[in-house]
């Protein structure tokens, strides 16, 4: 068969491949970027879809608006506005989980040859996503604070890219939080030179003590022209379930317009019993009593790995101290290779993901990305063990 050129630019996501070796009797896996399954709120997720199929099952259980069903656009709206943000069901659509935004950001936004800016590290199906519809993709750095400005700044005014992609709130992999000096003047960046912010936002409500900064969406009214350069992804799979499959995008009309176009090519709509199942649960009121028990579950499993890699690890490896989200980012000392370290740590039966695949260019072999979220504190503490024995 002659598959599409575009097919070239992409290859399986290392990270899958990993899970392969996961099926080890033994295993203790740090590689996942999965919520802890143990953790959902079953019971207000049941109690939620046995009321929607209670009271209108033929309307739930049929096609639906692609822009979404009209109370969880409702219930996005609200919830984004809880968080400080102005938004109307009007400017949003649904869409199958986050990632699909993102996808539908590359088809509406991509030219082959286009250039985008992404942080060094990102998330790797992004990067994955983007260069299948051919993007030019270049690197920004990060430091704990988030992106470094000053050097997206003068990438911005020399590659006048199509958009910046950017995860400012515990990031995946890197955990870093871009501080609110920072978001504000990405936003004054974005106004002055017209180019498009996608602000993935998947994570800003596992935080462990302190709130975060307010989200870049909720700081454009207050710097303006900035919303006019702004979209937003939000997704319930992280604080809820990923199973349900529910995310948002909040942008200006035209990208939004357009997005919604190539989501009838795609999926027609999101599922509406996965839609009035999470509007009735926000509505019901019960998610900030779930979040409240991860949130404090993650900080303690945080924690723990910390003192575990400090007291067990030691100066082989440099970190630094997540406020929230589900990873650790960490670099390998005096040389050490990541992908090698993993390929010893498989055959001590413990797992973590290497940290090149994070890199769109030039890839730093040294670090790793470490997920807390589905270990309890026995098998950190073991597992960070084993990690030792494997250096």
């Amino acid at each position: 068969m002659q598959f599409a050129d575009r097919l070239q630019n992409v290859e399986t996501s290392a990270i899958r491949e990993l899970f392969k070796l996961l099926g080890k009797p033994g295993i203790i896996s740090f590689a996942g970027g999965f919520p802890d399954p143990a953790l959902f709120d079953v019971e207000g997720i049941r109690l939620a879809a046995d009321a929607v199929l209670t009271a209108n099952p033929g309307a739930i259980l049929q096609y639906g608006a692609t822009e979404g069903y009209g109370p969880m656009r409702e219930q996005a709206a609200t919830f984004m506005r809880n968080k400080g943000a102005s938004v109307t069901p009007e400017q949003l659509i649904i869409t199958t989980g986050s990632q699909q935004a993102l996808d539908l950001i590359g088809k509406t936004m991509i030219s082959p040859g286009d250039k985008i800016i992404v942080e060094a590290p990102t998330f790797l199906a992004t990067i994955q996503c983007f260069r299948l519809y051919g993007a030019d993709i270049h690197t920004v750095p990060i430091d704990a604070d988030g992106v470094q400005v000053d050097r997206l700044e003068k990438m911005i005014d020399e590659l006048k890219p199509k958009f910046v992609y950017l995860i400012p709130t515990f990031g995946n992999p890197s955990g870093a939080m871009l501080s609110l000096e920072r978001r504000k003047r990405i936003l004054e960046i974005a106004a002055r030179t017209k180019t498009l912010i996608v602000e993935d936002d998947p994570y800003g409500e596992l935080y462990f003590g302190t709130p975060p900064p307010p989200s870049m969406l909720a700081l454009s009214d207050s710097i303006p022209g900035s919303r006019d350069w702004l979209a937003h992804c939000g997704s319930m799979s992280k604080i809820l379930s990923p199973g349900l499959r529910v995310g948002w995008m909040i942008a200006p009309p035209a990208l939004l317009a357009n997005a919604t176009m190539c989501k009838q090519f795609s999926d027609a709509h999101t599922s509406n019993l996965t839609q009035a199942t999470a509007a009735h649960y926000l509505k019901m009121g019960r998610l900030e009593g779930a979040l409240d028990v991860v949130r404090k579950t993650y900080a303690e499993r945080a924690r723990v790995m910390a003192e575990c890699l400090r007291s067990e690890i030691g100066s082989a490896i440099e970190f630094n101290q997540p406020q929230g989200g589900m990873f650790f980012w960490a670099k390998l000392t005096e040389g050490r290779n990541a992908n090698d370290f993993a390929k010893r740590a498989i055959e001590k039966l413990v797992a973590f993901v290497p940290g090149a695949p994070f890199f769109a260019r030039d890839p730093d072999m040294s670090t790793l990305r470490l997920s807390f979220a589905t270990a309890d504190v026995a098998k950190i503490e073991e597992g960070i063990a084993r990690l030792r024995q494997a250096l």
